[in-house]
């Protein structure tokens, strides 16, 4: 390849795609922005920031994916804010039991596309209307809109991922169907200008996360349910 070629290359690698579901909301800004110029260039130029800032939001960037049997990867980009052991909300239909949840806040700035913790089949989608409180109460989980997945794995372990629209998110997008396979990483939804996402994970399971810590969705593994089974096989005589 030649310099010039490599130097495009270079450039072009700073842009990160545009998720299809923002086109029109790029579009919609753009349109908006074209008569602004034509009224000063100030409102322009401010106008021209909300243009790249609607398709920064709505970005979707390829992500590496751990691929190794059993661990638990983030399924949203943000900040890692609750993780403690509560009974899962009834739509969930996974009982009373107690379960690990790690909760990642998602801020207006965060990538806003939502990936699959763990591959298997989707066996259940429940959709919950609510209210538009702050997304980082623990009461979000029971009182906002969200959307919830139940993915049980290749080993019968039951995952669920609830998005969880905040006091700024309205649209919660879903991409997969009930009885659909999903692979680990793979892109099942969005929300539209902050939110949570809430990961249900069975009783029992150590967190290999920190509330504070920043999660990248598709990347961080959150936990290792093959773990235990592990510790079994380190601790048994050869």
């Amino acid at each position: 390849m030649s310099e010039n070629g490599s130097v495009i290359s270079s450039i072009l690698g700073f842009f990160v795609p545009v998720h299809p579901d923002g086109h029109k909301f790029v579009a919609i800004a753009a349109i908006i922005a074209v008569p602004g110029f034509l009224v000063s260039s100030t409102l322009g130029l401010l106008l021209f920031i909300i243009v790249a800032y609607v398709a920064y939001f709505f970005r979707d960037p390829e992500r590496v994916v751990p691929q190794r049997k059993g661990l638990v990867i983030a399924a949203a980009d943000g900040r890692v804010s609750m993780i403690e052991e509560v009974s899962p909300p009834p739509e969930l239909e996974l009982g009373p039991e107690l379960r690990l949840k790690v909760s990642i806040f998602l801020s207006v700035f965060d990538v806003h596309i939502q990936r699959a913790p763990v591959s298997g089949e989707i066996i259940h989608k429940v959709y919950t209307p609510g209210l538009f409180l702050n997304a980082e109460l623990d009461k979000a989980s029971e009182d906002n809109e969200r959307s919830s997945l139940v993915i049980e794995t290749i080993e019968g372990e039951k995952i669920a991922v609830v998005q969880i629209a905040g006091l700024i998110a309205r649209r919660i997008k879903g991409f997969v169907e009930k009885g659909q396979r999903i692979g680990v990483g793979e892109r099942f939804g969005l929300i539209r200008f902050g939110s949570r996402v809430d990961v249900y994970l069975p009783r029992g399971t150590v967190p290999l996360v920190a509330v504070g810590q920043t999660a990248i969705g598709g990347e961080t593994v959150i936990a290792d349910l093959n773990a235990g089974d592990e510790a079994v096989r380190e601790t048994r005589p050869i």
